[in-house]
């Protein structure tokens, strides 16, 4: 059996194109961890520091970059949880995003929390996923 993937927006929850209520992985393919990622670039300098837009674009790239290393893309992932520091505007961190998630046929599963603060108090935003690639 191959493996599929099926986004369910189920008639009594509410629907927006942004994310998906359900999504349901079955099949042979290969399911991909992203640990939370951070706006550290690969010469480990922290961009963005104080600007929750500039980070979350950083931390997209990271997570572009981890990705296309598994052999996947935006298109594969199914689930999103984002970290955003207590006292940011959530509304950044949206718009840097939508030039990495705005075009997806299909898109994720998201969970938003705003925490007390992170490991680095210079960073706003932190990310992490899985995604499934069907064979």
């Amino acid at each position: 059996m191959n493996g599929t993937v099926q986004h369910l927006n189920p008639d009594g929850l509410m629907k927006n194109p942004a994310f998906s209520q359900v999504i349901t992985t079955q099949g042979n393919g290969k399911t991909i961890y992203i640990g939370g990622q951070n706006a550290v670039n690969a010469a480990r300098e922290i961009i963005g520091k104080g600007n929750l837009q500039a980070q979350t674009e950083q931390v997209m790239q990271n997570i572009l970059i981890a990705l296309d290393a598994s052999g996947a893309s935006f298109e594969n992932v199914v689930k999103l949880s984002i970290h955003i520091a207590q006292g940011q505007n959530p509304v950044g961190a949206f718009q840097a995003s939508q030039k990495f998630l705005n075009n997806l046929a299909n898109p994720p599963v998201i969970t938003v929390l705003i925490v007390v603060g992170f490991a680095n108090p210079d960073f706003l935003i932190e990310i992490d996923l899985v995604a499934f690639v069907p064979e």
